[in-house]
């Protein structure tokens, strides 16, 4: 597998981001290997929480709620999916699949031997984490799902979704940390835009974020359809706490939250919050605020 591995002074210097990088390898699932990019911030014994992005960010994405979780005397662990942030970047776009994303994130999940973990998931970070928790449950002690879900293709993915996976194909300019901005209910100033980008030095650095638009399952015969319904048959039996933290202003995941509370036994009694003035990208509007939510589950399911 051919891959493209971004320099490092494109990372250098970045607003509110003075985390020390942190990588594991993994099976590219051809032979090879892959390395991936984590932040690991925190006391090693501390009970971990991790934080997986989507698209078309990264770990920066997080850098608001890191401290506050640190502070909180929790270990905050956010890896960059493989084509994105500081990890590896298959250069063909048919090297991304959603199997192979979770297949990634399984083995590097075991490269840095993670348990008792939170997953806190938004966007792909929970469509690939919610695979994750139902394929090694043992790993995890509960949930936050913040702007995401786990779909099987049986539903309309709505029309907000369907015009992002037409302009993911079709524009000729992969703008990312502009995409990333118009996802936000605050306009976000030009440093901020430029870490988004810092990712990508070129249009051939973005194979895997151009691909991820097409990997959600939007018909029930998608190659993932089958096993996202079958971890739905895991998560129906989560009994362990599982919380939904949305915010109001996310056309895309609207709704989804409703959804994943009806059907996870975990949901029941637990604290559900609707954050108020947060866009698609919530970490980025109210990072603080979502920050303190997941302490303050952490806390109180930790009794």
């Amino acid at each position: 597998m051919d891959t493209l591995r971004t320099p490092d002074d494109r990372f250098e210097s970045l607003p509110g981001f003075p985390f020390t990088p942190h990588y594991a390898d993994v099976s590219d699932g051809e032979g090879g290997e892959l390395r991936v990019h984590y932040v690991d911030e925190g006391p090693s014994g501390a009970p971990p929480v991790l934080l997986m992005h989507g698209e078309p960010s990264w770990s920066f994405l997080y850098r608001k709620m890191i401290p506050i979780l640190v502070d909180a005397g929790l270990r905050a662990v956010a890896p960059d999916l493989v084509g994105f942030g500081r990890s590896d970047k298959p250069a063909r776009r048919t090297d991304y699949t959603y199997q192979r994303h979770v297949d990634w994130m399984t083995h590097w999940l075991g490269a840095v031997d993670l348990h008792d973990a939170t997953l806190v998931g938004q966007d792909w970070g929970g469509l690939i984490g919610l695979r994750l928790v139902a394929e090694d449950p043992d790993r995890f002690t509960r949930v936050v799902a913040a702007n995401t879900f786990l779909p099987t293709g049986d539903r309309h993915p709505g029309d907000a979704f369907l015009a992002w996976q037409r302009f993911s194909q079709e524009t000729p300019d992969f703008t990312v940390g502009r995409i990333v901005n118009g996802g936000c209910t605050s306009d976000l100033s030009p440093d901020i835009v430029a870490a988004y980008d810092a990712p990508f030095p070129d249009e051939s650095y973005k194979e895997g974020a151009r691909q991820f638009p097409m990997l959600v399952p939007t018909s029930p015969d998608d190659p993932a359809a089958g096993p996202n319904r079958q971890a739905w048959e895991v998560l129906r039996q989560w009994t362990k706490p599982f919380l939904c933290a949305f915010s109001d202003q996310d056309p895309i995941t609207k709704g989804a939250d409703q959804a994943l509370r009806a059907q996870i036994p975990g949901c029941e009694g637990q604290p559900h919050t609707v954050i108020s003035g947060g866009g698609h990208f919530l970490q980025e509007d109210r990072g603080e605020q979502l920050a303190d939510v997941v302490v303050d589950f952490v806390g109180a399911t930790s009794r």
